[in-house]
């Protein structure tokens, strides 16, 4: 697979969606996740990212816009022993359940579907880490309509072992712009993940479009220790 300029795939997609980046640090150091929303409605666009014991959750910046909380409030990160969950979502906790409950991250999914929001049917994405004694693995799904049929969902999981330095995969709910939105399409895309922390989050912020851009998550966990650094961006100040 050709690893593709992440800076020039964001700059040229005024709405990916909302996106999960999960790789490993070109030093080797570092299992390296970042999560990113976006918002075309005002609903959408009153969010924050808020720190939630080892995790986050979404917030509304201005409570008395919140119309509708259902698929735009939830927790994206949460962390269960070594294994740190990243989603587009509220199966973050479906997740988290059916893993402590020793289910799979697979297994844990089947419980669930894309969003029920019709014409889109937002496609549910997720992501885990495994970082365990100096070793580190990921896993990343989509669950989606059937090319727009809310009869069908289809369901794809992709894991990677043995991750090699500096390279993470890609992947955000919508292919582009739309109405109705079209589904992000094949595998999650090969891309370079640099050694440092405030230069990643920085140029994955600077290059979402501005006016749909909301709030950004960047985590570094250090792989030999399982300690890790967090940066946050919110466009609500």
């Amino acid at each position: 697979m050709e690893m593709i300029c992440l800076e020039k795939e964001l700059k040229e997609n005024s709405y990916p969606g909302r996106g999960i980046i999960i790789g490993r640090s070109a030093d080797g150091k570092s299992a390296v996740t970042a999560y990113f929303i976006m918002g075309r409605s005002e609903n959408s666009r009153n969010r924050v990212f808020v720190e939630e014991g080892e995790g986050i959750r979404t917030q509304a910046f201005d409570p008395s816009k919140l119309t509708d909380p259902s698929l735009i409030i939830y927790a994206p990160v949460r962390v269960l022993g070594n294994k740190t969950i990243v989603t587009n979502g509220d199966q973050t906790d479906t997740i988290y359940q059916g893993m402590d409950s020793q289910l799979t991250f697979e297994q844990s999914l089947r419980s669930r579907e894309f969003e029920p929001d019709g014409p889109n049917y937002t496609p549910r994405i997720s992501g885990v880490m495994h970082v365990e004694n100096g070793k580190y693995s990921y896993a990343m799904s989509i669950l989606k309509s059937n090319n727009g049929n809310p009869e069908a969902c289809n369901r794809y999981t992709f894991a990677y072992e043995n991750c090699v330095a500096g390279e993470g995969h890609f992947i955000h709910t919508y292919k582009c712009d739309g109405n109705p939105l079209p589904s992000f399409e094949g595998e999650p895309k090969l891309v370079a993940i640099p050694d440092d922390m405030e230069s990643f989050a920085e140029m994955l912020w600077n290059s979402l479009n501005e006016d749909n851009k909301v709030s950004l998550f960047v985590r570094y966990i250090d792989i030999a220790t399982g300690a890790y650094e967090t940066k946050i961006i919110n466009k609500n100040k």
